[in-house]
């Protein structure tokens, strides 16, 4: 335990509070999930339009059974810690508590989504890069298996086609909440550079057609109440590569990549691939309301 890195969380309105945690210290963790060396210590505790004040309460005493202080103030919550995870289900209040926690020295895991809008997520790139601070933002879709060996088989597509959840959240966007998993998967394979980027919605859902140079498609299919996701790849030569995610594994995943990061590896996903998740699912989002293509921001 005196080796294990000391995390401060930062909100616990999103389940992944829990379920990062369970990973790293609950006595019950499957020993396939388990990750050692990290220990969440302190986490601050608010209610978020996106999780009420009994649930929040519910979760607390979950993580008092592990051991995790609950605390009131950010002062009190960060001190003594090795890192900051920021876990704000609600994206609007990730550019705040982003600048708060800045100044701390200290390595940051953003949670998914980078921000509620690319705005505020550029503001959050630049403060970054101006202070050399070390932080990353991924979701839990960047790392599967499946898209691994996907990747491997066709690692320069020139189609794709994406599908995922469309989440409704209790505020702002459903493209930016939970469109974001299906958009990493996309980025990762696709890389950064998309040109423009247009949505159309059905009745299940929203279909988001993303456009690059050499006329190269990605297609990201958003449906309401499926949390499935998958896709596929091709190239211009003729390999293909389907794949399907296996969801039980990805949390465990991404904490094994944090792990790395978190003891002073080096950053798992590149900031840039993170503003380019972000530049998307704003124009998507400002696609569905035009109704019409939009051109994506590339500003970095």
């Amino acid at each position: 335990m005196a080796n294990e890195i000391k995390i401060a969380v930062i909100g616990l309105d999103t389940s992944h509070s829990i379920e990062f945690t369970k990973r790293m210290q609950a006595p019950d963790c499957p020993a396939d999930m388990k990750v050692d060396g990290l220990r969440v210590m302190t986490c601050l505790a608010f209610v978020t339009p996106f999780q009420n004040e009994e649930g929040i309460n519910t979760r607390i005493k979950q993580l008092e059974a592990w051991g995790v202080k609950i605390t009131s103030t950010l002062e009190e919550t960060v001190k003594g810690a090795d890192a900051v995870m920021i876990e704000i289900d609600d994206p609007s209040l990730h550019l705040e508590y982003f600048k708060k926690c800045s100044e701390l020295g200290l390595p940051i895991y953003l949670d998914k989504p980078m921000a509620d809008t690319y705005v505020n997520a550029k503001i959050i790139y630049d403060i970054s890069k101006k202070n050399n601070i070390k932080i990353c933002s991924m979701s839990s879709l960047r790392f599967p298996p499946a898209l691994n060996e996907a990747i491997n088989k066709v690692p320069k597509p020139d189609f794709s086609y994406f599908f995922g959840p469309l989440g409704i959240p209790p505020a702002g966007s459903s493209i930016v909440w939970y469109g974001v998993h299906t958009f990493e998967m996309l980025v990762r394979a696709m890389g950064r550079g998309a040109l423009s980027v247009h949505t159309k919605k059905h009745s299940n859902g929203v279909v988001i057609v993303v456009e690059y140079p050499d006329k190269k498609v990605a297609i990201a299919d958003l449906i309401e109440r499926c949390f499935q996701y998958g896709g596929t790849l091709r190239d211009k030569g003729g390999s293909i590569a389907p794949f399907v995610v296996d969801k039980k594994i990805i949390y465990t995943d991404l904490v094994r990549e944090l792990f790395g990061f978190l003891k002073g590896g080096p950053v798992p996903v590149p900031f840039e691939d993170t503003l380019e998740v972000m530049a998307l699912l704003d124009t998507a989002e400002k696609s569905l309301q035009s109704g019409k293509t939009e051109k994506v921001p590339n500003n970095i």
